[in-house]
């Protein structure tokens, strides 16, 4: 099977799906609200390895999703997870289930957390509650330690005719890998380069920004998983939020940037004392807002600010959680 091909046989409709003619797919997986989370299918020789999951609730749509490519479930030979935040890795147990020869690749940090995903699963509750846990993210199923490569630095897969090869990427999390494609010259780059939205695209260019969630910011080594990116020359780069970004060098050069504005930023709150979060939070929105439009966004402030709530919010609290560790 010719994978630069394959978009002319689709056996029905796939409305969620870009094909970027390489033999990689990016599927909007449906987490929260469109083109907010991707699912990356590469696709070679008739053999597919899927890059991050996203939620339980996501496995029907990519069981669709390859039906409709007229592939199997048995042409899967690799799950591959960035990292195993759960709009990533929260569907990898519950799709395994479904793809019989495939494995999972995972950091050696979050192979514990595949195996027995309870601590994950107790560490959403605590923030959202079992219900809205269950609404958002699914039931997460455990992995047979059997079907698990403990993948980190330098390791390397095989798909059809190229190479997946695995760099260590934290700055963002620890148990964080890039990935990358021999064929393309892409690199999946989970969170550690940045969040880019297409509906934020301009004439400019594309609007980027550093993700920092609790509880693994940190400057340096995201500094240095940066420039790792930037130093290799990638043809595109492929975002779980959200998909395939070509600018590299520029985006590069503003997401080191920005490392050291989410620093100042954090530190001039540093003594704030109760609220301090917040603040954080009233203040990333605004540097961030402003930031784009420097970049000449141009839609309504509430629309901006509805976009960029969730990573803002999320962001607020991680540099909260890094001036506690300081």
């Amino acid at each position: 099977m010719n994978p630069h091909h394959q978009h002319q046989h689709f056996k029905q409709p796939l409305t969620h799906l870009r094909d970027f003619n390489n033999g990689i797919y990016s599927l909007d997986s449906g987490y929260l609200r469109t083109e907010l989370d991707a699912i990356h299918f590469v696709i070679d020789g008739g053999r597919v390895a899927v890059i991050d999951t996203s939620t339980a609730n996501s496995v029907p749509r990519i069981l669709e999703t390859l039906g409709g490519l007229g592939l199997g479930t048995d042409q899967v030979d690799y799950i591959v997870l960035t990292h195993i935040h759960l709009d990533h890795a929260g569907g990898a147990g519950a799709l395994l289930n479904h793809c019989p020869n495939a494995r999972l690749t995972v950091h050696p940090r979050g192979v514990k957390h595949m195996v027995d995903p309870s601590a994950l699963w107790e560490s959403v509750c605590s923030v959202y509650g079992e219900e809205m846990a269950l609404r958002e993210y699914g039931r997460l199923s455990p992995v047979d330690p059997d079907r698990i490569l403990s993948i980190g630095e330098g390791a390397q897969i095989t798909l059809g005719s190229r190479t997946l090869s695995f760099w260590d990427a934290p700055g963002h999390a620890r148990h964080h890998v890039f990935i990358h494609d021999s064929q393309s010259n892409g690199v999946f780059t989970g969170d550690t380069f940045g969040i880019s939205y297409r509906e934020l695209d301009t004439p400019k260019g594309c609007f980027i920004f550093v993700t920092c969630p609790p509880t693994q910011f940190e400057p340096d080594p995201l500094r240095k998983s940066i420039r790792r990116v930037m130093d290799a020359k990638p043809s595109a780069v492929y975002l779980t939020h959200y998909s395939q970004v070509t600018d590299v060098a520029g985006c590069g050069a503003r997401l080191l940037s920005q490392v050291d504005d989410y620093v100042a930023l954090a530190m001039a709150h540093k003594d704030a004392g109760e609220g301090r979060a917040k603040r954080i939070q009233s203040d990333l929105m605004a540097m961030l807002k402003e930031q784009a439009r420097s970049m000449g966004v141009g839609i309504e402030d509430s629309e901006l600010e509805e976009v960029l709530a969730l990573d803002v919010r999320l962001n607020a609290d991680g540099l909260n959680y890094w001036l506690n560790r300081l």
